[in-house]
């Protein structure tokens, strides 16, 4: 597979003033993103996965150019990308990078019919003629399955499965090569975002996409990814392909995200980690401790994870994992 997408060593800190009225103020970092690399193929998911405040969407929104990178690099078909904000892109560039996010309330104009918001990326990008505008807002209506007269609805008027759905279709209207999906069913009932999941894979193979997932929830995980990789506090504690992540997950942090999930089959039953019991509480992120940030939570720690952070160790071919269980020298 040719490589789309590349981050190497990125960094996004935000300076945060720690201090009072009544005392000196005192700026730290937060530093939200600390030294993730990953990869992203073309026509796969690269699902980054971890809990709220993991530093996942502020990797998503450096990608996209909502952040401008404190440290390292970010590739685009080869081409270096970090260091300029969503301002001064290219249109080509914009075009190439779409982005789903996680509320379709918010980010569909509400004073806009579903029709004029789908028309804006096309106008945009002069995507079609002025007397095809319409045909185009009916194909991309019927390619997420809405009927045509949605054109002349608010987003109001329909549910939020739907607004979703209206988001894709305008993601999709300008032939992207790259989605980032930001936990696009996270404000959806479990009902309707197996409808969003299964969208979103037929159009993958239909239009020949490469998504990035940003998610918190493991069980939309399996059947969406290609690849994973779990951050914590900044940092990517364990990558591997799908199949080994679910069957062989190596890190404590990843046994106790997965051995939370609920089940419903003795299949999954049985694949499913012993329950690992967190004994701390995730700590400031501008107070991490030294050491392995996990190791206030971890169940087998060893004396070295409190002083010593722990090197990437690929275990398997593609399964690596940052933590000194499996890297003792």
């Amino acid at each position: 597979m040719e490589e789309l997408l590349k981050v190497d060593n990125l960094k996004k800190y935000f300076p945060v003033n720690m201090g009072s009225i009544s005392h000196r103020r005192k700026i730290v970092d937060l530093k939200a993103v600390d030294g993730v690399s990953f990869y992203l193929n073309q026509q796969e998911t690269l699902a980054l996965v971890g809990e709220s405040g993991s530093g996942k969407s502020t990797v998503a929104g450096t990608i996209m150019g909502l952040y401008r990178a404190t440290g390292g690099k970010i590739w685009f078909r080869n081409m270096e990308i970090s260091m300029t904000d969503i301002t001064k892109r290219p249109l080509s560039l914009k075009k190439e990078i779409q982005t789903v996010f996680q509320d379709p309330g918010t980010s569909l104009n509400p004073r806009r019919t579903i029709g004029q918001s789908l028309e804006v990326p096309l106008r945009v990008h002069n995507m079609v003629g002025k007397g095809k505008v319409k045909e185009k807002i009916e194909e991309l209506l019927a390619t997420v399955e809405l009927p045509a007269n949605y054109m002349s609805k608010y987003p109001r008027t329909v549910g939020g499965g739907e607004r979703q759905l209206v988001a894709i279709a305008r993601a999709v209207a300008v032939s992207p090569s790259l989605i980032i999906l930001d936990e696009p069913t996270s404000a959806l009932d479990e009902s309707v975002q197996a409808k969003i999941i299964s969208m979103l894979v037929k159009l993958q193979a239909d239009l020949n996409l490469s998504y990035l997932f940003i998610t918190h929830n493991l069980g939309l995980v399996r059947n969406m990814a290609t690849r994973v990789e779990i951050m914590y506090l900044g940092k990517i504690y364990e990558s591997a392909s799908t199949m080994d992540f679910f069957t062989k997950p190596l890190h404590p942090y990843t046994q106790m995200l997965l051995s939370s999930i609920p089940v419903i089959s003795d299949e999954e039953r049985k694949l499913k980690p012993k329950q690992i019991t967190s004994t701390g509480e995730i700590p400031n992120p501008v107070d991490v401790p030294p050491g392995c940030g996990f190791n206030p939570r971890c169940p087998f720690k060893l004396e070295r994870c409190s002083r010593d952070d722990p090197p990437s160790v690929e275990v398997t071919s593609g399964h690596v994992v940052k933590c000194f269980l499996y890297n003792e020298s």
